[in-house]
């Protein structure tokens, strides 16, 4: 009889086997087979605003070999590659100094003195953070000191969104590494509120004033903006235009819509829908710039509004048939969270909708504990650390909905975020 450690080893070959042959079957359904390690351009499916039967797959493939690795490696080996992880400094660099964009005008590969040249960086020290970064992929050396870019390194160029995403991140580690002493200060231990995050307990440490977050100069707004675009992409939270019912929708209000991340797709799939736009007064003048700059023709109907909304002061507009909130209740404590919830309430028609599309915080099938992407548990730490928010649990969903007056009438999983839809409570 097989041992049950060697039957789990087994099982998670079999989860390996089974969802990287689903995952390569999804690029050749393509007609463009499997992209390469080394690959110079994207893959067409990178740009596939639907990839939820690729992102399941790929969300097994992870867990699976994570945990195949925790049972197969001395753990002193593991241990020690937790915290000797320093792919984010060296991204960081290449982002800053745009390599990515240096290598793209040259396909073949550029050689080390030229580049480092290029960036004005010593290339001794160019040379050690891409080769960190080529044993991940992003980035390759074509033979020795002649690197070039790959199908990753291409998301690091300056025109890409998600590079602002990386970039709005260059503060955190500063928050992750005061997080002990704020679990053991007097003031922040057993405190939830948001002028007691982790971001709080560093800023004071450095003799900085605890300003909002949210408090921003026009460019940092602009960055912010453009982070959530790649936010998006990276998130594939366009899945959602495609696995929820909208043609049953006649209109929506998106509360925290920021320059249109969803509502402009919204608006391009389904030109039958009238969608109001709300979020801060500087974030909608930003917004409508957005709009009629990349969108005029989706203006040009009277179907799309903007109007400026504080959605902890006020309820948005009123006896609309949707009312979306994308990556909003994770960024506040459940205080807070109650607020906006129990004020959209306030607006909602008797048939109305809450649709709530956060990270996606419960074990996918096998359910398997500690098994997973690492993914919605990074983002639970950066909103603990920014606003001592959190991803939440279906449970907890619940009860916030429930202390507003909601009930959760449906659930969508969209892979690493989850749609959740809301409707009054009956009495």
């Amino acid at each position: 009889m097989m041992d049950p450690n060697e039957l789990k080893v087994e099982a998670l070959l079999d989860i390996i086997n089974s969802s990287a042959r689903k995952a390569m079957a999804e690029y050749k359904n393509t007609g463009h087979g499997v992209p390469g390690v080394d690959a110079g351009t994207f893959h067409p499916l990178d740009f596939a605003t639907d990839t939820l039967a690729l992102r399941k797959a790929i969300r097994l493939l992870e867990g699976a070999c994570e945990q195949l690795n925790t049972i197969l490696a001395p753990p002193q080996r593991t241990v020690n590659n937790f915290v000797h992880n320093y792919n984010w400094a060296c991204i960081d660099v290449a982002l800053q100094s745009r390599i990515a964009d240096v290598l793209d005008k040259h396909a073949d590969g550029l050689s080390l003195d030229v580049l480092a040249d290029a960036v004005n960086l010593d290339k001794t020290k160019v040379a050690r953070v891409l080769r960190v970064l080529a044993l991940r992929g992003c980035f390759k050396e074509v033979k020795r000191d002649i690197f070039a870019n790959t199908r990753l390194s291409l998301v690091l160029k300056a025109t890409n969104n998600v590079g602002f995403w990386i970039k709005l991140q260059r503060e955190f580690p500063k928050y992750a590494a005061v997080l002990y002493d704020t679990m053991v200060d007097q003031e922040f231990a057993r405190s939830d509120k948001v002028e007691r995050a982790p971001r709080a307990f560093a800023l004071g440490k450095e003799g900085k004033k605890n300003d909002s977050y949210w408090e921003m100069d026009d460019e940092a707004r602009d960055i912010f903006h453009k982070a959530m675009m790649g936010y998006s992409e990276m998130q594939d939270s366009s899945a959602v235009l495609h696995h929820y019912p909208w043609d049953n929708v006649s209109s929506v209000v998106d509360i925290g819509s920021g320059t249109g991340a969803m509502s402009i797709p919204l608006a391009k799939m389904f030109p039958h829908l009238k969608i109001t736009n709300q979020d801060l007064p500087e974030t909608i003048k930003l917004s409508r710039n957005t709009w009629e700059t990349n969108s005029p023709e989706l203006l040009l109907d009277g179907r799309v509004e903007f109007v400026p909304l504080n959605f902890l002061e006020e309820s948005p507009v009123v006896g609309k048939d949707v009312y979306y909130l994308r990556s909003i209740i994770h960024d506040w404590p459940d205080e807070e969270s109650r607020v906006i919830l129990h004020n959209v309430r306030k607006a909602m028609g008797p048939n109305s909708r809450v649709l709530i599309h956060d990270e996606d915080h419960k074990a996918p099938e096998p359910t398997l504990l500690n098994f997973g992407s690492h993914t919605t548990h990074h983002s639970d730490m950066i909103m603990w650390f920014l606003f001592n928010g959190k991803e939440r649990t279906l449970k907890e969903f619940k009860d916030i909905g429930a202390s507003a007056g909601l009930v959760l009438t449906q659930t969508y999983d969209l892979v690493g975020t989850m749609l959740l839809e809301f409707r009054i409570a009956q009495d």
